[in-house]
């Protein structure tokens, strides 16, 4: 090799970057020992900003475009080199390769509960996680603050602080937004706009947006939603009516069947039955009764447990279900004469008057008549 081709290799005559990454924001160009040549060809893509720094100054900045690096298109570089009256000759010069594209896989959460007062429940621990991204909106900012000589700074550099920042807004967001911590769900929209416009006016001194930040979920403590399980589960007794209550004591049983079950002890399925059975019996307790069998309507009181009552010689059993009401009737016990009376009937009516109980009768006879 002659001494001319050796010069001629040393010479870069393109400049450009060919991105193959995903998490690259800025790449140096490695010129090493090399020597840019005067009207060499660089080549900006879109989503791209080339700065050349001299010297440790930065000097120009270049948009997406191609260019033919001479001293019309080089007003600073050129005034730092000296370079007068057009002349022409290598230079050496760094230059950096700026993605303002948006890097949209940062991902962001809360190490340490957040802690605020909700108006309802009163001091809760909230955790929150979710995604933002980032772009860069100021080249030379961002390599004077954030990048310095690093060759190819990614955005595991700077996520871990810009985590930071969003966790240090996302306290005071919630509790200045004064939302119930069980409407936050309709809200999050709102509240990550919000941070993106926070966090995209903190981040201006570093060059650095945050177009986009979106909050997937916003928790509470296991135990604290544990609680509100079982808050609204009670919700069904709510309206003090005989089903809800029937409902609730059957909704007792069958979780404390299910613990014992988890347990994997039949004593503690019996004592289980027997917690639910009590509660429910608190609230529905077993001795009411329906009103006594007369002609007049029920007494106010206590609801009775539903269920059919009959009425024989000023007797009165029941609450019976239909299948009991047909065995009645094979029984002989229940007939046409038979008074009846259910919760919503104003009086004690014949059971062959009421539909649904005369149904039952069939072909049974009427009591005989006295002699």
């Amino acid at each position: 090799m002659g001494l001319l081709d050796k010069i001629k290799g040393e010479l870069v005559d393109i400049v450009e970057w060919l991105d193959d990454t995903r998490d690259t924001i800025v790449w140096r160009f490695p010129r090493y020992e090399n020597e840019i040549k005067m009207g060499a060809q660089l080549v900006v893509r879109e989503s791209q900003t080339a700065v050349f720094v001299n010297e440790g100054l930065i000097a120009d900045v270049f948009e997406p475009g191609t260019y033919t690096l001479e001293t019309q298109n080089l007003p600073v570089l050129s005034t730092l080199k000296g370079w007068k009256y057009g002349f022409h000759s290598p230079f050496k010069a760094e230059v950096y390769f700026v993605s303002t594209r948006q890097f949209t896989d940062l991902k962001w959460g809360t190490k340490n509960p957040v802690m605020m007062r909700d108006p309802e429940l009163g001091m809760v621990r909230l955790r929150a996680f979710g995604a933002f991204a980032a772009r860069v909106t100021d080249p030379q900012k961002l390599l004077r603050e954030l990048v310095g000589t690093d060759p190819q700074f990614r955005t595991d550099e700077v996520h871990e602080y810009l985590r930071q920042n969003v966790v240090s807004h996302l306290a005071s967001a919630l509790a200045s937004a004064g939302i119930p911590v069980i409407d936050l769900a309709a809200h999050h929209a709102a509240l990550g706009t919000q941070l993106a416009t926070k966090l995209t006016d903190e981040l201006a001194e570093l060059g650095i947006s945050v177009p986009n930040f979106v909050i997937e979920n916003i928790s509470l403590p296991p135990e604290v939603e544990e609680a509100l399980d079982k808050r609204t589960s009670m919700g069904i007794v709510s309206s003090g009516t005989v089903g809800s209550m029937a409902a609730f004591q059957q909704f007792q049983a069958g979780a404390a069947m299910e613990a014992a079950a988890d347990g994997g002890g039949s004593a503690g399925a019996v004592i289980g039955m027997g917690l639910g059975q009590s509660v429910g019996n608190a609230i529905v307790p077993p001795t009411q009764t329906a009103p006594a069998p007369t002609q007049t309507a029920p007494a106010s009181g206590p609801p009775p447990l539903p269920g059919w009552y009959l009425g024989n010689g000023g007797a009165q059993t029941g609450p019976f279900d239909d299948a009991a009401l047909a065995a009645q009737a094979a029984a002989g016990t229940l007939t046409a004469g038979t008074l009846i009376w259910r919760a919503g009937m104003s009086a004690w009516e014949p059971a062959s008057s009421v539909p649904d109980v005369a149904r039952h009768l069939g072909a049974t006879p009427p009591p005989l008549p006295q002699a």
